[in-house]
């Protein structure tokens, strides 16, 4: 079994450069494989976890078990499919570790926690959760899995937190498909928002530093969720669709028809962020709701409109916003802005560590997978914001601060000579 140092074996372009810093990765990448070495009771699992995580990070481009076996100098992959399927470990326990190491590394009081979903398209019936679903990936309807995950965004980087497979009612209420996937008995049917909860819940009481919380209108519409997060007093910033209904004042109002009532001055034009373009600027508006916390809380139904289509209904795009009441508009936009945080995450997560392209059926399978992937992500993004040496291209050469905030894992590990363009 290789060492960790085959993750620098010289499989790329000879243009592409190699600087010394890349000698800080090998030890760095050990400490992340000692960290998570107790939750593998066998020797020889631990040496297959490290390679697993070695291939993930290497070159390769497709990283499912025949390559990653090939990438470990293993002539099958039955020792990588065993690491999956029969081994015996807690994935669970691993993400525990993955929770720790992020917290160690990237905490931040200002950051910001990001719900969303990514599917992963399928061909067969037998992969666990798999069936006819909405694929964001599309935007159709199709045979594939969805994960849950959470993105902990701070200034610095970005990293997975947390991940749950959703698992369907037609699964969860069939027996036999629940046994040949070996999905655990204590696992019920849940809505992807109540997985959310669970996970943001999680985060929480570990101790993770959270600014915000936000996400899209699968998980803004579930007042469920809302309540949960006032309860703590966890600020948020939740998409939700233009039939929502709110209580404001004695009555209630649909979220379209309270912002169709604005008039002109009520809106204000404010930045979502920088894009490659510069700011992202749009028109925002928003309006009070009835709230039974703390005086010193609000909570705001929030309205952004394209600047481009003002008069247009389907260009605006409404949230729930809970936050102190002293929070001004200006910042709820930056943070509404960051939401698509997640949406780089999932791009760095399939084309750098190979998030899906894993070969199991099992529950346990694609959570140890998915939950390995997520570990070499994080240390990627903390290797990322650690580095002293800035990364130089045509966007970003001139500008002061080393690693832009947008640049991609992908120019971060080709300059570091540990990725092939």
């Amino acid at each position: 079994m290789p060492t960790i140092s085959a993750l620098t074996t010289p499989t790329c372009p000879p243009t592409v450069p190699t600087p010394l810093t890349v000698a800080g990765w090998i030890p760095a990448l050990q400490t992340v494989v000692d960290q998570i070495g107790p939750r593998f009771a066998r020797s020889d699992a631990r040496e297959h976890v490290q390679a697993y995580l070695s291939g993930l990070l290497s070159p390769i481009e497709r990283k499912n078990g025949w390559q990653l076996a090939e990438q470990a100098g293993d002539r099958t992959p039955y020792a990588i499919q065993h690491l999956l399927g029969r081994a015996q470990w807690d994935a669970d326990a691993v993400r525990d570790d993955l929770h720790a190491y992020v917290r160690a590394h990237m905490a931040d009081p200002g950051a910001i926690l990001v719900i969303d979903e990514t599917s992963f398209l399928k061909k067969g019936t037998h992969s666990v959760g798999v069936g006819l679903q909405y694929s964001g990936i599309t935007g159709k309807i199709e045979n594939c899995q969805v994960g849950v995950f959470l993105v902990y965004a701070t200034d610095q980087g970005q990293t997975f937190y947390d991940r749950a497979l959703y698992l369907p009612k037609d699964w969860a209420a069939d027996p036999v498909r629940r046994r040949e996937a070996r999905v655990p008995d204590a696992v019920r049917f849940a809505t992807k928002p109540q997985l959310a909860r669970r996970m943001v819940e999680r985060a929480l009481d570990e101790g993770l530093p959270v600014g915000w919380v936000v996400g899209d209108e699968v998980y803004g519409n579930d007042g469920h969720l809302r309540h949960a997060l006032e309860e703590r007093g966890q600020r948020y910033a939740l998409t939700v669709s233009a039939g929502q209904s709110f209580v404001i004042g004695w009555g209630q109002q649909r979220a379209r028809a309270v912002i169709a009532d604005l008039p002109a001055q009520a809106w204000e034009r404010l930045s979502a962020g920088d894009g490659s373009k510069g700011p992202r600027l749009y028109d925002w508006a928003r309006v009070r709701l009835n709230n039974a916390h703390s005086p010193a809380w609000e909570r705001w139904l929030v309205a952004r409109r394209s600047i481009h289509a003002p008069d247009d209904p389907r260009a605006v795009a409404y949230a729930v916003v809970f936050a102190p009441a002293d929070t001004s508009l200006a910042e709820i936009a930056r943070v509404i802005g960051r939401r698509w945080a997640i949406e780089t995450s999932f791009q760095e997560g399939k084309g750098e560590v190979g998030l899906d392209q894993y070969e199991v059926r099992s529950w346990h399978g694609w959570h140890r997978h998915i939950t390995l992937a997520l570990l070499a992500h994080a240390f990627l993004s903390v290797m990322r914001v650690q580095s002293t040496a800035p990364l130089v291209d045509a966007a970003t050469e001139g500008k002061k601060g080393g690693l832009a905030q947008g640049s991609s894992l992908r120019m971060f590990r080709q300059q570091r000579g540990l990725c092939c363009p």
